[in-house]
């Protein structure tokens, strides 16, 4: 069946990658249909000298021989065919899973974390028996040839005979392949579908639960199900009728070669045991059964692999060579940067500076681009038009060690990575002395020192809530250093002393916890918005206005970005009482 040629060279990767286990598995394949071809032969000539009553040890020992020799045969090509599709499996695995974490979360975007998560697990599986299915099937057509060649050695009319029938053989082999392919390809689709929909699900668990819509949801999910059974159906059908016709053309041609066996015994032109060996020969040459399973296999195989193709397609973003200037103070700068997602144009021609050694807080209503500005400034995602600088270097053109060693990043839902708490701060990275000063500046020692084995808990076993995962991403990114800071709602789930207290150190002046030199926010308070340098207000896909809070506080629509003048002004004197409050509880002797 045709390929694309991404998934021919992915298939033609994994083959490469197991080449001594493929050819093992082909010789032996070769091997075991050689062996059943001898058999027949070795069979009929025992029959006629037992018949005759002649010495037939030798003969007989042959054909216990090959019996045996079928036996380990059989057994090699189980064990070479299990492990040949596990290492397969894991090669595609890692080959895909490897590209996945290279393109980021455009990939998640495009497929679905639930759809990735089916084409990693379900579809590598059945992609990586496709090396086993293919050097089996390169051993597979030998035994029909080599049976119809026997029959021919051991009378032209009993090949003739079989090969009037061979054309409809072939035909049930095409058609199968053709209506396999596409009822796979559907089967999986809609597999995918009700996976992204779990996966889904699963993370708004506590959602579901709270509003009792579980009837709902679960419908939701299942909603493919019918189509999923439907091309279920249709896949057993193709096959079913396949081998259904299959089943009848066989024996038809087996008969027939008998019958033309038996008709010249009874003229002595054959012996008994030329027509046991015949009959023998009939059975192989019509084994449609076994291709019939090996090319279903291979295209459910190729089928899974183009799913795991269309991953590969979606490009990874490119890195260059470019090296930062030593020194530099970390000056961010955007250059017309427009960014669409979909339809959209969430960003239009942005262009802004942020100088070294400062803050900028970026403030706009929900969907005002926020948490893209910040993806583009981190190269989480690349712009549609323009281009980001760091020191005045174009961020692709990085290295993508240099890159990630510069900028560090905290997010709203922190993933808590690593085996212990110690390690998903430092993500191998940091020291423990630099993990523990960066958890104190993040407010999350002493939580942590309560835990039972403190840093060294693991992950699984701690319990933590939001702000609390909030504050060991803080910590990473803390411990992480560089010379950008980029927090994106990091500090929504603290409560307003520990926000203030994290503020302080990210707004202050540098320390050697909070190394990044340039701190980019998203913020959503007044406060967070008045403790930057200065603050970027996000309108319409634009900068609005750049300035100080305090400018910026005169003009009406920056006021209704955080409620109304009169809810706003509540909310700055709550937060000034609760600075105050964090300033009293972080005096001398108080503890971090």
């Amino acid at each position: 069946m045709p390929m694309d040629r991404t998934t021919g060279e992915l298939l033609g990767a994994a083959t490469r990658h197991s080449g001594s286990r493929c050819l093992a598995l082909a010789l032996v394949s070769v091997a075991s249909t050689g062996a059943q071809l001898l058999l027949p032969a070795a069979l009929g000539r025992a029959l006629d000298l037992l018949l005759t009553h002649s010495p037939a040890t030798r003969w007989v020992l042959c054909c216990t021989a090959l019996a045996l020799l079928l036996t380990l045969l059989d057994a090699c090509e189980t064990v070479l065919g299990g492990t040949l599709d596990a290492r397969t499996t894991a090669f595609l695995r890692r080959r895909v899973t490897g590209h996945v974490l290279a393109v980021g979360p455009r990939a998640t975007a495009r497929f679905g974390a639930g759809d990735l998560v089916a084409r990693v697990v379900g579809s590598a599986a059945q992609a990586g028996k496709a090396p086993g299915a293919r050097a089996a099937l390169l051993a597979a057509p030998a035994g029909p040839v080599g049976a119809v060649a026997a029959l021919a050695l051991i009378d032209p009319w009993l090949a003739v005979v079989f090969l009037t029938g061979a054309p409809v053989l072939t035909l049930l082999l095409r058609s199968l392949a053709r209506g396999t392919s596409a009822c796979v390809a559907d089967y999986q689709r809609a597999q995918g579908r009700i996976a992204d929909a779990l996966t889904e699900a699963v993370g708004g668990a506590r959602t579901i639960r709270a509003a009792g819509t579980a009837d709902r949801d679960t419908a939701r999910i299942l909603r493919p199900l019918p189509e999923l059974s439907r091309a279920g159906r249709r896949m057993w059908r193709v096959q079913g009728r396949a081998a259904a016709q299959a089943t009848a053309v066989a024996p038809l041609l087996h008969l027939a070669v008998v019958a033309v066996a038996g008709l010249l015994l009874t003229r002595h032109r054959l012996s008994p045991g030329d027509v046991l060996a015949a009959s023998r020969y009939a059975v192989l040459a019509t084994g449609v059964g076994v291709l019939v399973g090996q090319l279903s296999g291979l295209v459910r195989s190729r089928t899974a692999a183009a799913r795991l193709g269309e991953v590969l397609t979606e490009p990874a973003p490119p890195y260059g060579d470019r090296r930062l200037p030593r020194g530099g103070p970390g000056r961010l700068e955007l250059r017309g940067v427009t960014a669409r997602r979909g339809d959209r144009t969430v960003l239009d021609g942005v262009d802004l500076v942020v100088p070294g050694g400062t803050t900028l807080a970026l403030v706009g209503r929900s969907g005002a681009g926020k948490s893209l500005l910040a993806a583009l400034a981190g190269r989480l995602t690349d712009p549609d038009a323009g281009e980001v600088l760091l020191d005045g270097v174009p961020l692709p053109s990085l290295p993508r060690a240099e890159l990630r060693a510069a900028i560090a990043q905290a997010f709203d839902r922190p993933a808590l990575l690593g085996t212990t708490i110690e390690d998903t701060v430092s993500l191998g990275h940091a020291s423990p002395a630099r993990v523990r000063e960066a958890a104190r500046t993040a407010c999350a020692d002493d939580f942590v020192r309560r835990l039972p084995d403190g840093y060294a808990t693991p992950c699984a076993d701690a319990p933590h809530s939001g702000g609390e995962a909030q504050r060991l991403g803080l910590a990473r990114a803390f411990a992480h250093g560089g010379r950008l800071l980029i927090l994106d709602d990091a500090l929504s789930s603290l409560d307003t002393i520990t926000e203030r207290q994290v503020t302080r150190s990210v707004f202050g002046r540098s320390t050697a916890a909070t190394r990044p030199a340039t701190r980019l926010v998203v913020a959503h308070r007044a406060s967070t918005a008045a403790r930057a340098d200065t603050v970027a207000w996000l309108d319409g896909g634009r900068v609005r206005a750049v300035g100080t809070h305090a400018q910026l506080w005169r003009t009406a629509g920056y006021r209704a970005v955080f409620g109304t003048a009169e809810e706003a002004g509540a909310g700055a004197r709550t937060d000034a009482t609760a600075d105050a409050r964090a300033e009293a509880e972080s005096g001398p002797g108080a503890r971090r």
